[in-house]
């Protein structure tokens, strides 16, 4: 199963939304087959469809894990292994 961390930010991405994405590109390599990463901008579609409001956002598996705060390493690689488990 492919885990999936979405990553939501203005455009331009601000310097707190760079350190999120930087920060989930860093957990998936740890789980390089199993993780992807991908952005999208906060005006999209996709941002309303998971209510995101305030960058940077993060959604992993269709669950929004935060939004307006930069998540540490640790947590997200925490998210990343209770997916792994739930598989």
């Amino acid at each position: 199963m492919k885990i999936s961390i979405k990553v939501f930010h203005p455009s331009p991405p601000c310097a707190k939304c760079k350190q999120v994405e930087k920060v989930a590109r860093k957990v998936a390599e740890k789980y390089s087959e199993e993780v992807e990463v991908v952005t999208f901008p906060v005006i999209s579609d996709e941002a309303r469809s998971y209510g995101i409001m305030l960058t940077p956002g993060v959604v992993i598996n269709g669950k929004v894990l935060s939004s307006g705060k930069v998540i540490s390493e640790r947590e997200l690689e925490k998210a990343v292994e209770n997916e792994l488990e739930a598989a």
